[in-house]
């Protein structure tokens, strides 16, 4: 089964430092989800700040209203420019989630590359076809325009670019 990968770049008129507050902070993930998603970070005990090791727990509906159990951990980080989280328990087979920080002129550039395979063989396959990559590019263009609304507009504006393969 394939391994899918998605890559999403936002140049957003804010310090790093910023940048890195916003996003390393897992309360902010349910801001920049849709609302119809139901997303919520249902762990107790996660701690307050981002450290190699960490649990995080989510309950989110993608489909239909139904919820899902959906567990992370943070693998990687290298504060304010880089920290990756990948799915220990939840709908993919494989989830790896790269948070990429870039101090530009002006700015920050934010990155998100996501590499993912669903389950079920041909199944996964077909799914990803009729609808994750599609529900995958709503999450990210409705995040871009979030961002966009909580940090303003670059200037001179900026395409949304999304890549998916």
């Amino acid at each position: 089964m394939a391994v899918h990968s998605i890559k999403n770049v936002q140049k957003i008129p804010i310090t790093l430092q910023q940048a890195w507050d916003f996003y390393s902070d897992h309360a902010n993930l349910q801001t920049i989800t849709p609302p119809k998603m139901k997303f919520k970070v249902i762990s107790q005990h996660h701690g307050e700040k981002l450290y190699p090791g960490q649990i995080i727990e989510y309950q989110v509906s993608p489909v239909l209203g139904i919820p899902l159990y959906w567990m992370t951990e943070i693998t990687h980080i290298m504060p304010p420019v880089f920290f990756a989280d990948e799915q220990r328990k939840g709908p993919y087979q494989f989830w790896q989630h790269q948070h990429h920080f870039k101090a530009i002129e002006g700015g920050v550039e934010m990155t998100d590359i996501i590499h993912y395979r669903n389950p079920l063989w041909l199944l996964g396959k077909l799914a990803n076809i009729l609808f994750v990559k599609r529900k995958l590019r709503a999450i990210f263009e409705y995040r871009f325009h979030k961002v966009e609304e909580l940090f303003g507009k670059w200037p001179g504006g900026q395409e949304m670019v999304i890549e998916l393969r």
